[in-house]
């Protein structure tokens, strides 16, 4: 008889929350969420939103992957979208407003370099390639906060199989879209843009890294990520790329949008160890949003079973921050 061991972050059970639950407060936030928004898009009626919408709407909410859960609860939609980094747009935190300007159709996704036959995807036709699944991830910020979320989306290793990587391929470098006239920090010359992301080849086929299509039941929303974003649960938060138009093989490690801007505090690896502290605050916890809570800060953010295997002999590497 197979007898399943619960692993030692994993919620009883019992107290998870329930689908039905989870989906009716979801539907009930979508419709409170939805009148700011129109405002603050300064869009007339609800027609004008609609024709902005994203046409993968109909594929969500995808079918969950229990195989990912979690410690804590959710945290509650209005904060994940509302509080954002996205420093094309600004560096405040209430950046949602003023990241609705990007458009997200038409949207192609470039696959070359190391590859056995580059090639250029629209969005929809990905999505018609692979197949979508909810997974609960954990998301911890190098800032020191913290907070958890049912991204949608397809594990990394899908699109792995679409690009057909060359052998001697060791990393995969991601590019976000490059729009100064849509995204205005983007004219700042003194920044590296676009912004940029790299994993070792083991990293990106790892089962955990997932390219992420929607959150929450629903499209990923413009402040998020939108249309397709990258979710690495064990690393740091900025190792997340947004908004990923071009997916490029190569064998040379790629430098990224923060190790290019202040290599001393952000690296290449980035994944998340409590006990080694950004050079300007301490790693040891984290603030959960939607919270007063602060959290010890799990070793590989809790992930450690899935990835800590992939840096045996790395030993001298500076794999954290």
């Amino acid at each position: 008889m197979l007898i399943r061991k619960r692993r030692g972050w994993e919620l009883p059970d019992s107290t998870a929350t329930s689908e039905a639950a989870f989906r009716d407060r979801r539907r009930l936030l979508q419709g409170l969420a939805a009148g700011p928004i129109l405002m603050a898009a300064g869009l007339g009626n609800i027609s004008a939103w609609a024709a902005d919408a994203d046409p993968s709407a109909g594929l969500y909410p995808a079918k969950r992957n229990d195989r990912y859960m979690l410690d804590r609860p959710l945290t509650d939609e209005k904060y994940p979208t509302t509080y954002n980094n996205f420093y094309e747009f600004g560096q405040d935190k209430t950046i949602w407003r003023e990241a609705q300007a990007l458009k997200v159709r038409p949207w192609t996704i470039k696959i070359d370099a190391m590859v056995e036959k580059p090639l250029t995807l629209d969005i929809d036709d990905l999505l018609k390639k692979v197949g979508l699944e909810e997974r609960l991830y954990r998301h911890r910020c190098v800032e020191g906060w913290s907070f958890t979320v049912p991204w949608t989306g397809f594990p990394m290793k899908a699109l792995l199989d679409i690009a057909k990587p060359l052998g001697s391929t060791k990393y995969v470098r991601m590019e976000t879209f490059m729009d100064p006239a849509t995204a205005p920090e983007q004219n700042k010359f003194f920044y590296p843009w676009p912004y940029t992301e790299g994993l070792t080849m083991a990293e990106a086929g790892n089962e955990l890294t997932f390219l992420v299509t929607g959150m929450y039941g629903k499209p990923v929303p413009k402040q998020d990520g939108a249309p397709l974003r990258l979710a690495v649960p064990w690393k740091y938060g900025f190792k997340s790329v947004k908004s990923i138009v071009r997916f490029e093989f190569t064998d040379k490690r790629p430098k990224s949008y923060w190790e290019a801007l202040q290599a001393s505090e952000y690296g290449f690896w980035a994944n998340v160890n409590p006990e080694v502290p950004h050079p300007r605050w301490s790693q040891a916890t984290e603030r959960v949003l939607g919270t007063d809570e602060r959290r010890p800060t799990l070793m590989w953010n809790g992930y450690g079973e899935f990835v800590a295997d992939m840096y045996k002999g790395l030993e001298k590497e500076r794999l954290f921050v």
